[in-house]
């Protein structure tokens, strides 16, 4: 290739709709007002328009988001909530960084999700939530673990951060739960120019004491008046410029990446023991990642940089088996699914703006591994 292909092209994403990025940063440093306000309040409005949801409530970060929902249920020290191994650390971090334990349960190799059938057992007098995580772009079973939440009288987070506009039965991703919670860090599908995160939910009373939280804890009436002990976790006004012109183009650059991901499909799916991503039938997928999985990924991995194709594994080693969750006192072998999968994903480039000509040379790559 005489342009090297990168895993993904923010920059070029920029040229694209630079005019429109560079009007909407010169409006808000010209309005003089860069923390909340006008551009925040508009974007929320989008994302809960979207997610058709009532409220929309934007944060600093993503995991800011999942913080501030498990604060405003009141997992405390002493609770436990259950997650999965196979994913960023962001929900076990919050969960541990909130006093509360961890509880891992093993994912369906088929989907990278949390395995619904293997929750139950889990379920102790101490669990307060469950944080299912929708791994790249494609949701869990969201009716099996909203129905055992119901039985069990439990509250559900959605990790929606890889997953924003992706649907289970055409319901989207962070409608379903109590609370959902998305990232825009920026190789996020909708992504800002820095961090910035968000929170929805169809229930005002969380909706109210998550905008308290975000801001110190101060009155939505009365100003340096704290109702409660918060944080700072305010989405500002810069980044929601950005997010707001992305968000006119998001559906377009949705499209595009299933059309990518289906085209990678189509010609990987019958090379090697390559095991191409499984979308059931009842979802969308928003492809964050296209990722498949193979048993001799580290020389596939090789053998691809050779040709200057980047591919990045998510994830090398699951939370159970991390040095930070030590204390929790899990060991190899208890999660075989989740590690299965940490030692055969690989992610291939996927944006909107990979050409046809840069896929086909990734494809044909991968095939020539297998023919050697």
């Amino acid at each position: 290739m005489e342009n090297k292909i990168k895993f993904l092209d923010l920059v070029k994403e920029y040229k694209s709709i630079k005019r429109e990025i560079d009007e909407a940063v010169k409006r808000v440093i010209k309005s003089g007002n860069f923390i909340l306000k006008k551009e925040v309040e508009k974007f929320e409005k989008k994302i809960a328009e979207f997610c058709r949801v009532k409220y929309a409530i934007g944060t600093n970060s993503g995991t800011d988001a999942l913080c501030l929902s498990l604060k405003v249920l009141g997992i405390n020290k002493g609770d436990e909530v259950i997650t999965t191994p196979f994913s960023f650390i962001a929900a076990a971090e919050v969960i541990a960084n909130l006093g509360a334990k961890p509880v891992f349960v093993d994912i369906d190799i088929k989907t990278f999700n949390i395995d619904h059938s293997k929750i139950e057992e889990k379920i102790t007098k101490k669990t307060k939530a469950i944080i299912p995580v929708h791994l790249f772009g494609q949701m869990a079973n969201m009716d099996k673990i909203m129905r055992i939440a119901k039985k069990y009288k439990l509250n559900v987070v959605e990790d929606a951060a890889q997953a924003i506009g992706a649907e289970y039965k055409t319901r989207k991703s962070g409608a379903i739960g109590n609370l959902g919670c998305f990232s825009f860090f920026p190789s996020k599908t909708l992504g800002a120019y820095g961090d910035g995160g968000m929170v929805v939910t169809k229930n005002k009373k969380l909706a109210d004491k998550i905008r308290i939280l975000r801001n110190h804890g101060s009155s939505l009436k009365e100003k340096y008046f704290h109702l409660i002990l918060g944080i700072n976790s305010r989405l500002d006004a810069i980044q929601a410029a950005i997010l707001n012109v992305k968000f006119r183009h998001f559906k377009k650059w949705l499209k595009k990446r299933q059309q990518i991901a289906k085209y990678y499909t189509k010609r990987l799916k019958s090379v090697g023991d390559i095991i191409i991503p499984e979308i059931l039938p009842d979802r969308a997928s928003t492809f964050h990642q296209y990722t498949i999985r193979i048993k001799y990924r580290d020389k596939l991995q090789q053998h691809l940089q050779k040709q200057e194709i980047p591919t990045i594994i998510y994830y090398p080693t699951p939370l159970h088996l991390q040095s930070c969750f030590k204390y929790l006192g899990y060991k190899k072998g208890d999660f075989p699914e989740s590690e299965k999968a940490a030692k055969e994903v690989i992610s291939l480039p996927i944006y909107p703006e990979l050409s046809k000509k840069e896929q086909d040379f990734i494809i044909n790559r991968i095939k020539e591994f297998y023919q050697k």
